[in-house]
């Protein structure tokens, strides 16, 4: 499956027992068609307010129903918040997590005066004018593989914070600031949090190759706050065969 979903009223993708997520919505509607409790597999585990326009998920069912059918009939049962682009059949060793081969996520900055009405809950608000360029040489800092212990909060999560990041841009779309990273895979908050610090080279309260010894301290407390979640979306997922 690819889908795409508005993040603000769930606490993530993964099944948790504290409130509702975006798995646990697909899983349910799922139940009703098909009447089979099964698990979804997706490719990225967003956080709390995270958006996607290009998850894939994948599931198992033991029922005969068309692939035509079984994405019509999901896209009647889901939340308005929720929506299924596309539904195949996938191979039987398909895997939505381990067979990909990179993630692509966008942190959207609304950069103007006033502030959102529209993009509210879908970008964060930076009134002042931002230094694009000096953005752009503090994201090429990124690019490679690195240990981005600075920018993750991942205690606990993660043995290994070390991460291969295959390109990072950032480009003005008129009144947005878009910060794109793709990467194998990510620390916990890791886009976030490098967003933070990139917005702040763009304030002009960090230079550029000061974004490089935050990456190179690597402890959390050298970076900036991470960025809020309502800018964040999950771009696209990648997998072997597929172009850049």
């Amino acid at each position: 499956m690819l889908i795409e979903y508005d993040g603000t009223g769930y606490l993530g993708w993964q099944v948790q027992p504290a409130g509702p997520t975006v798995q646990e919505a697909i899983e349910r509607a799922l139940r009703a068609i098909t009447v089979e409790a099964g698990r979804v597999v997706g490719a990225g585990r967003t956080d709390a307010g995270v958006h996607a326009e290009g998850q894939v998920a994948h599931f198992t069912t033991r029922g005969a129903m068309p692939a035509r059918r079984m994405f019509l009939a999901l896209n009647a049962v889901l939340p308005r918040d929720i929506a299924v682009l596309r539904l195949d059949e996938a191979a039987d060793d398909f895997h939505a997590r381990n067979d990909a081969c990179g993630r692509r996520y966008r942190y959207a900055v609304l950069n103007r005066e006033a502030r959102p009405a529209l993009l509210r809950f879908r970008a964060l608000h930076v009134p002042r004018p931002l230094d694009l360029e000096a953005m752009r040489e503090a994201a090429r800092h990124c690019v490679g593989a690195h240990d981005f212990s600075s920018f993750g909060c991942n205690a606990g999560r993660d043995d290994d914070p070390v991460r291969t990041v295959l390109d990072a841009a950032v480009e003005r779309r008129g009144d947005l600031v878009l910060i794109e990273i793709e990467a194998v895979s990510f620390l916990y908050k890791m886009v976030r949090s490098i967003a933070g610090t990139l917005i702040d080279v763009g304030r002009g309260k960090l230079a550029p190759d000061d974004f490089r010894r935050i990456l190179e301290a690597r402890d959390r407390a050298a970076a900036r706050p991470t960025a809020a979640a309502r800018g964040l979306c999950l771009v696209r997922v990648r997998y072997p065969g597929e172009g850049t």
